[in-house]
């Protein structure tokens, strides 16, 4: 696995954009972890590592191009760019074509397929409660609990949301 690789060329791509760094880091952070505790399969876990590092990897010409980071623009724009880094960095192609799957979904949630999509979209979440503070407010909590029931399906995914946003509020 080189994550490590794949990390260098995000902060590449992405130069002085520290909100966007920090918020793969973090993606890929909390990919890692459940991943590891959920006790995926090698091919699944580089995959899940990858995708996680790369998941908004589209959303610099999202902007350029439509003037919005929304998922959709990201979902489309987000694997052609993928798919450079990662033949620049000799990925295998089941690896490649998996990782473009997966960003090109990553906002989509009424067709989850897959451990590491699962996952990947737990993650995202995870970190995208707190950007969008979320976390502040009643209705915030409300929309967290909505969240939970309706996307969230791991028991460490789970176990994690509910520590950090609920566990004081249930």
């Amino acid at each position: 696995m080189e994550t490590g690789k794949v990390i260098e060329a995000a902060i590449a791509y992405f130069e002085n954009d520290i909100r966007r760094i920090s918020h793969l880091l973090k993606v890929y952070g909390f990919a890692k972890a459940i991943g590891e505790k959920e006790q995926l399969d090698l091919f699944t876990m580089e995959c899940l590592e990858t995708a996680a590092v790369l998941h908004d990897i589209g959303i610099k010409i999202s902007e350029e191009k439509y003037q919005s980071s929304a998922g959709k623009y990201q979902e489309l724009e987000g694997p052609p760019v993928a798919a450079v880094i990662l033949k620049k960095l000799e990925f295998p192609a089941p690896v490649t074509e998996r990782v473009a799957y997966l960003i090109g979904h990553h906002h989509t949630y009424d067709k989850i397929e897959g451990m590491d999509y699962q996952i990947l979209v737990e993650a995202d979440f995870l970190v995208n409660i707190n950007e969008d503070g979320l976390d502040s407010s009643k209705q915030g909590l409300d929309s967290i609990r909505k969240i939970k029931e309706n996307i969230f399906k791991t028991k460490t995914g789970t176990k994690i949301l509910e520590s950090i946003y609920l566990s004081k509020v249930n």
